[in-house]
């Protein structure tokens, strides 16, 4: 049985919990230990399970693990992946195994969760302000002198409240900070050069902090016109690039290297030329991309996002086949109360709808052979909390009890729904529980 590699993270802890009867998509009436989900024999196609269930696929996700350390490879970049889209230590594990840096995280209960399991090196791609937060993360630092944390800031008040509680804090070095370039309109960040030039001074003098590079967020540009897109990605990286120029000539970075951080899902082929190709500074640059969504993709926003980066990169880049969905879910139809419409028993607190709703891909008699494919006119149109909308063409046999499987759009939305997500191989067959720690 192919398992994903565990990267060395602890989690025995989670293998070992019992699993207690209500545990969403599990068909159990009594506590049963984690590691003992594989040795069940369930099959998603047999309805074994509770539906809806959320699955993994082992062989897409060995595929995309694979695609994106061959990618960072051709472009001499890291990869510390955003572990806000999945927070699944084993996921966290499959990615640090499969050569990623550290993992990117977006609040101070995410880096402690993911330390508590073993991750060693965090980047937490958010501004840093609540003291509380603050202390906790300077504890960690104290307490464990091997992990490393790196965190942003774009104002003077955020500086004062780090260095405030860095200085004290007995951690034995600075706190390393990046500054964060941001874009008008957009979340948080500073807004021009000259206010991030400030700020950058401003660390740099601070007590118990250290400037440790730059970062931004590329993905907020993102719209539909996909050419302008481009454009704007790119003049920001150029603006990245700039500032990072303008900072080590100044002599304002402490560290042994300057990192250059962007990357998200959407553009990071464009994030990997533009900091690859800065050089000539007085210590090395380290790009550090943050995908997260690679991961799984998805069949909707990512899978067409990445299939461009694909006519990007060219053929001869791809010949392997880019990045596949991943993720599914699997309800069974409750329903049948008109013609043309099925309704199944999956909704908004099981499936992501911000951006789009979920796309029907097959449906499963339990005892037939394999899944038929659902044609182009069938269609989820609304979704309630627990049911979905399914509209189908006529002639289409859809009956009370058939399983429908969904890809998704937008992975972040959909793993915070599951506790347990169901590690499956191309058969459907369960081979282990995967945990989310939302």
């Amino acid at each position: 049985m192919t398992i994903l590699p565990d990267g060395g993270l602890f989690l025995a802890e989670l293998d070992e919990q019992l699993l207690q009867p209500g545990t969403k998509g599990l068909p159990i009436a009594q506590p049963l230990r984690q590691h003992m989900v594989g040795v069940q024999r369930w099959n998603v196609l047999a309805a074994d399970t509770s539906f809806p269930v959320a699955v993994l696929k082992t062989s897409s996700l060995l595929h995309n693990l694979g695609w994106m350390r061959a990618f960072c490879a051709r472009y001499d970049v890291v990869l510390a992946p955003h572990g806000k889209t999945t927070m699944s230590p084993q996921l966290f594990g499959a990615q640090l195994a499969n050569g990623a840096w550290g993992i990117t995280l977006a609040t101070a209960p995410q880096v402690l969760a993911a330390a508590r399991c073993g991750v060693r090196r965090v980047l937490l791609a958010n501004e840093l302000v609540a003291l509380a937060d603050i202390r906790a993360l300077l504890a960690l630092l104290r307490d464990d002198p091997g992990f490393e944390l790196f965190v942003l800031a774009d104002s003077a008040e955020g500086v004062r409240r780090l260095s405030g509680a860095a200085a004290g804090a007995g951690i034995g070095r600075p706190l390393p900070v990046l500054v964060e370039l941001g874009i008008a309109g957009k979340r948080a960040g500073c807004r021009t050069l000259d206010d991030a030039l400030a700020l950058a001074r401003t660390i740099a003098a601070a007590a118990g902090l250290q400037l440790a590079g730059i970062e931004g967020y590329e993905g907020l540009l993102v719209s539909d016109d996909r050419a302008a897109d481009v454009e704007r990605v790119e003049a920001f990286l150029a603006q990245v690039s700039a500032l990072a120029r303008q900072l080590d000539a100044e002599g304002l970075f402490g560290g042994p290297q300057i990192l250059l951080s962007a990357g998200g899902s959407s553009y990071f082929d464009l994030v990997a030329r533009a900091f690859g190709a800065v050089a000539g500074l007085s210590r090395p640059v380290l790009p550090v991309l943050r995908s997260g969504c690679y991961l799984t993709s998805d069949h909707g926003h990512y899978l067409e996002l990445t299939a461009e980066l694909a006519a990007r990169e060219g053929a001869e880049a791809h010949a392997a086949d880019g990045l596949r969905p991943a993720l599914e879910v699997w309800s069974i139809v409750l329903s049948r109360p008109e013609p043309g419409l099925a309704i199944l028993s999956m909704g908004k607190r099981d499936a992501s709808y911000d951006l789009r709703l979920p796309l029907a891909l097959a449906v499963h008699r339990p005892g037939a052979v394999h899944p038929a494919a659902l044609p182009d006119g069938a269609r989820i149109d609304k979704m309630n909390d627990q049911h979905a909308y399914l509209r189908l063409p006529d002639g289409v046999d859809v009956q009370v009890g058939d399983l429908v499987g969904c890809g998704i759009s937008h992975p972040c939305t959909t793993f915070d729904k599951w506790p347990v997500l169901l590690l499956v191989d191309d058969d459907y067959n369960v081979q282990r529980a995967i945990n989310t720690l939302f």
